[in-house]
């Protein structure tokens, strides 16, 4: 997916410039972080009916304004979780006869052989390459393997529409390409990219094996995101699909707290054509991942440019308070190791870390900082090494997964006794870092060890809110 669907690094740190004395004193983040607009010019900062005058589409404009209007089928999620439900969208109750101006042949599908057909059918047409609709068969295999081995009753139906509506959107977007801007809103209308997000991935998911650890502290969270504190999340990376997977755990009991979220998000995920339409449906902060800076040498200039632009945004985004941001200082997912093929975080960056907290600290704004645990590398595992093309290869599994969240981590009480900034920036890298694997062995222990919630310990308290 993205489902995401990114090439190399999904959501990513930036390779920071430290621009403190150049930020802005304006409170609030710029036109296009505010509105909540899908399909905007870059800097447009208008609002209501009038956002779609500097659309040179007249075609484009009528059918972003007239649909679609998804239906929605709810059901229990499968085995062993009755009281959670799932939306499943159906591609074919999506108002395809009313968007006009390009190919609705997706929505139109009535099973896969039809979908693949149609992957076809566009090609011939002109309207996608060959290389994307290879991609887009191998997803759909995959996807499809995936979900049935959930043993959902519904598992074919849910293929299809989930299907359907990814490769639509992905059409669409080929054929009319969404720009980002360093500062990202997730659309949520007319088309809810966000719960499109949610829909594709939520089969994936093992809610049986599946934990939360500190369930309190997401609550604890929560609460200070509403009295208008900022929270810093510095959180291991696993796969394209971390900010969904976050959400999907969350939405039973902080639906808030997993809306709110903006993710650091690396250029692959903006770029690719599989990967746009579920990046559209989160908040972002788009930076150039350290692990890519260089792949073209002319471009390194303009990609510091970039990330410098991204950092102010970040700054205005602080200044107005209630920002939960998530970072992977490590700067891309974690990886197997090549010898003995276990996972393990990878290590936090120290220059990362810090210039977070510096932002953090230059707010304004009651700020707090946690150390967070992800475990869910099953579900969409990376490439066992970084490629520069964008393009990989994607593994789709149905299986549990972690999220803990560890107490908050004070910058100054871990360093009082270091003697110089570089050492403190070290010190408190590691104690962030020592603090996320923690929690994350705990996952370990109840996925993987099958010790589910006798995995708890002092410091992790387990739990499955959705059972």
């Amino acid at each position: 997916m993205i489902s995401s669907v990114a090439s190399s690094s999904y959501w990513t740190t930036t390779a920071v410039v430290t621009m403190f004395s150049a930020l802005p004193r304006t409170i609030g983040c710029s036109a296009g972080c505010r509105l909540p607009i899908a399909r905007r010019s870059a800097g447009d900062s208008s609002s209501g009916s009038s956002i779609w005058l500097n659309c040179s589409d007249p075609s484009r404009r009528e059918r972003e304004i007239r649909g679609p209007k998804a239906s929605a089928v709810v059901r229990p999620v499968g085995r062993g979780c009755g009281s959670v439900t799932r939306r499943a969208v159906l591609a074919w109750d999506m108002g395809a006869e009313e968007e006009v101006g390009y190919s609705r042949c997706f929505l139109r599908a009535r099973n896969g052989e039809e979908l693949l057909f149609c992957i076809r059918r566009e090609v011939e047409a002109g309207k996608l390459s060959s290389e994307i609709a290879t991609r887009l068969e191998e997803l759909y295999y995959n996807y499809r393997n995936a979900v049935m081995q959930s043993g959902d009753p519904s598992a074919k139906e849910i293929i299809l529409s989930n299907m359907a509506v990814a490769f639509d959107r992905v059409l669409l977007d080929v054929e009319d390409p969404f720009s980002f801007l360093p500062c990202h809103k997730a659309i949520r209308e007319p088309f809810d990219y966000y719960m499109f997000g949610q829909n594709y991935l939520r089969p994936l998911i093992d809610f049986r094996t599946s934990y939360i650890g500190n369930l309190s502290l997401f609550f604890d969270m929560e609460e200070k995101l509403k009295r208008g504190h900022n929270i810093i999340l510095f959180s291991n990376h696993q796969t394209e699909a971390d900010p969904a997977l976050i959400s999907l755990l969350l939405e039973r009991t902080n639906l808030y707290f997993a809306e709110k979220m903006a993710f650091v998000a690396g250029d692959r995920v903006v770029t690719d054509p599989l990967c746009k339409p579920f990046s559209m449906g989160r908040n972002l902060i788009c930076v150039y991942s350290k692990k890519h800076m260089h792949d073209v040498p002319e471009l390194i200039e303009m990609k510091r440019r970039a990330n410098t632009r991204s950092l102010k945004e970040m700054a205005l985004l602080l200044r107005s308070g209630s920002q939960v941001i998530w970072i992977a200082p490590s700067g891309g997912r974690d990886r197997p190791d090549p010898l003995t093929g276990e996972w393990n975080p990878a290590p936090f960056d120290a220059s990362s870390m810090d210039n977070m907290r510096r932002l953090l600290d230059h707010s304004g704004v009651v700020g707090h900082m946690y150390p967070l645990a992800l475990l869910c590398y099953e579900v969409m595992p990376p490439p066992r090494e970084v490629e520069k093309q964008i393009g990989e290869r994607r593994k789709i599994s149905f299986h549990g997964i972690g999220l803990s969240v560890a107490p908050k981590i004070n910058f100054a009480e871990i360093t009082a006794g270091c003697e110089n900034p570089d050492e403190a920036k070290e010190v408190f890298s590691q104690a962030a870092y020592d603090s996320m694997i923690e929690h994350y062995n705990v996952l370990e222990s109840a996925i993987y060890g099958c010790k589910g919630q006798n995995a708890s310990n002092s410091i992790v308290s387990l739990s499955q809110p959705w059972l």
